[in-house]
């Protein structure tokens, strides 16, 4: 499979991603962080995994979205907030 430290993999059950952060030649470390901020480490064998597939395109064109539409975007909004905390002071 030819995966390498830093790739973002999936158990091919499914599940969530994980990261590799070694690869010997029998087993693929990987890493993951669960849902209450823990992490994990565990060794499983390449067999088992697949390479993840993260589409970033998606969240990028809900930003652009949210500008288009006119709306303040969360830097704008502390700025603005910022300002009215110096009207009032």
């Amino acid at each position: 499979m030819g995966l390498k430290a830093g790739d973002v993999v999936v158990l091919k059950s499914g599940g969530q991603a994980l990261t590799v952060s070694e690869v010997t030649d029998e087993m693929i470390e990987c890493v993951w962080i669960g849902e209450e901020g823990d992490l994990f480490r565990e060794k499983l064998p390449a067999s088992v995994l697949e390479l993840a597939h993260i589409d970033m395109s998606d969240d990028e064109d809900e930003d652009e979205e949210d500008d288009e539409d006119g709306e303040e975007s969360e830097d704008e909004g502390d700025d603005h907030h910022a300002n009215k905390t110096a009207e009032v002071a």
